[in-house]
């Protein structure tokens, strides 16, 4: 087995945060942004759907709409951390409750672990990670590169086909 390779990724002081909350955890997602909205002010925020357009509208703060999650959003923004435009997650979650796009919202949680990325699945996460002194710094951290890993098997599976 070849040993893996990694790629050096930077994030800038100023982090690319998504702000993506289920119905019935927006409020929470709300009053959070609220309570922290000095803080999130130095920062690019991008959400899903109707979560984007609450904080925009209610808390005001600018916040980049993309789709709602059950169509499609989740999607777009675990695109968005796959392409290095996302450097953290905050997503309140409800765990009680049935949701129709829970593939989608499970495959936007392994895209951020396969990046690297910082997640935040409700309010003390949220806290500890926004308080963190890392949050108005530069930061550097290597994320496994795949695109050589894809390769190095494509090549492997070429060998043990001849």
């Amino acid at each position: 087995m070849k040993e893996d390779t990694y790629l050096s990724v930077h994030v800038g002081k100023q982090k690319h945060i998504a702000l993506i909350a289920h119905d019935g955890r927006k409020k929470d997602l709300l009053n959070w942004v609220e309570a922290n909205k000095e803080a999130l002010s130095h920062h690019f925020l991008s959400g899903t759907g109707t979560t984007a357009t609450l904080i925009s509208e209610q808390v005001g703060l600018p916040v980049r709409p993309y789709k709602s999650g059950p169509l499609g959003g989740d999607q777009q923004m675990g695109s968005l951390i796959a392409d290095g435009k996302i450097d953290f997650l905050i997503f309140f979650w409800d765990p009680l409750s049935a949701h129709p796009h829970d593939p989608d919202v499970k495959a936007l949680l392994r895209i951020a672990v396969l990046y690297d990325i910082p997640v935040a699945n409700n309010q003390a996460s949220a806290d500890f990670m926004l308080s963190s002194p890392m949050m108005n710094e530069e930061y550097d951290h290597n994320v496994l590169d795949f695109s050589a890993r894809i390769k190095d098997r494509a090549i492997d599976l070429v060998k043990e086909g001849n």
